[in-house]
């Protein structure tokens, strides 16, 4: 047995110069191919905050504003921003509290404050009305401006969006609550600054996804190495998939003030759901991904179908899709997202005419 073991761990070590090789030379092939498809990524200051985001290069096209979910990035939408493009001006932003876009210490992180920075950034970067799309969190923000700036928004695609459950009490029964409760902890015990290892020493969960000591262990021995070889980039590795590439590269990046703000309940203050539907004028996609309860009740997901029908009730136009689908349904299932998306869209547009 002894024996065995021996020669396994000789032939890890003699791999180990070929996987840091490998490791070395990684990035996503998404980035080359975005880049031939005319994208280019960009800073600009509006207000307070100095705005991260990837634009395609056809300005004469309608404006299209992707707003990403919670602990990602723009790059998550990059397995359907190349067929986008080629029917639209797209902005991929990464919203405060995300990715590379900054802003002042003291930014307050809540619906309103980030909803009035994103009219900002229509207003004075893209300079016209938008169709928006949003997942998640991003999906709550294109409630806020659709229900706040109708001048600004001409169509709404509502993707997987924590409605009424993110508020409170309701947040409290479901697993995005725990995850936000690791928020709370690292703005008071994170003394490195690090996010990212922060959530991996003290939760078994990466954004919904659960792993083991053996998995943490080995993301967290690939996640040094990236860093040690790319440390002027956001980390990006292998040997994972996809999905879990780019929640690693989401919270190398999140700012946990931003979950806090959903802990402590600020994340809505002056937010409410129900009466932000109720004055959307604009067409709406709502698009609901897999739900489900664990044993305890806890709801797992952005919201059940109850959420959803009632979401439904309050829109004046809408049109409801349920995909069997992850939370990110663009990256898990980006063939039927663009699908139902560009069909909306399309329609919207003539409507609009």
């Amino acid at each position: 047995m002894l024996r065995i073991l021996f020669y396994t761990i000789g032939i890890l070590l003699r791999l180990m110069p070929l996987v840091v090789f490998y490791i070395a030379l990684y990035r996503s092939p998404w980035h080359n191919r975005l880049k031939k498809a005319g994208y280019t990524e960009k800073e600009t200051v509006v207000g307070e905050v100095r705005f991260h985001y990837a634009e395609s290069g056809n300005s004469d096209q309608t404006p299209l504003l992707l707003l990403h979910a919670g602990m990602l990035d723009w790059f998550s939408y990059h397995r359907v921003m190349v067929k986008l493009c080629a029917d639209y001006h797209v902005y991929a932003v990464d919203y405060p509290g995300q990715g590379k876009t900054r802003y002042p210490d003291d930014y307050e992180m809540n619906a309103v404050n980030i909803g009035t920075s994103l009219a900002q950034f229509i207003e004075e970067v893209i300079g016209e009305p938008v169709s928006v799309c949003g997942n998640g969190e991003g999906g709550l923000l294109a409630v806020r401006l659709a229900a706040e700036r109708p001048d600004l928004i001409m169509a709404a695609v509502l993707e997987d969006p924590p409605l009424f459950t993110s508020e409170y009490p309701a947040i409290r029964n479901t697993a995005a609550y725990r995850s936000f409760r690791i928020c709370d902890r690292a703005v008071s015990e994170d003394r490195e600054g690090d996010y990212l290892r922060f959530r991996l020493r003290n939760s078994s969960d990466l954004a919904g996804i659960d792993i083991g000591h053996v998995k943490k262990g080995i993301l967290t021995i690939l996640i040094i190495v990236s860093r040690m070889l790319h440390w002027q980039k956001t980390t990006e590795i292998p040997f994972v998939s996809e999905y879990m590439r780019e929640i690693i590269r989401g919270l190398d990046q999140y700012s946990p003030y931003f979950g806090k703000a959903f802990y402590d309940g600020k994340w809505n203050e002056n937010f409410d759901h129900t009466e932000a539907l109720c004055r959307i004028q604009c067409p709406v996609l709502l698009m609901q991904a897999d739900t489900l309860f664990l044993s305890d009740g806890t709801l797992k997901g952005a919201m059940s179908e109850e959420n959803a029908q009632f979401a439904c009730s309050r829109l004046k136009n809408v049109k409801y899709i349920k995909i069997h689908s992850k939370h990110v349904i663009h990256l898990d299932q980006p063939e039927e997202y663009l699908m139902h998306v560009t069909d909306f869209l399309s329609q919207s547009n003539k409507d609009n005419i």
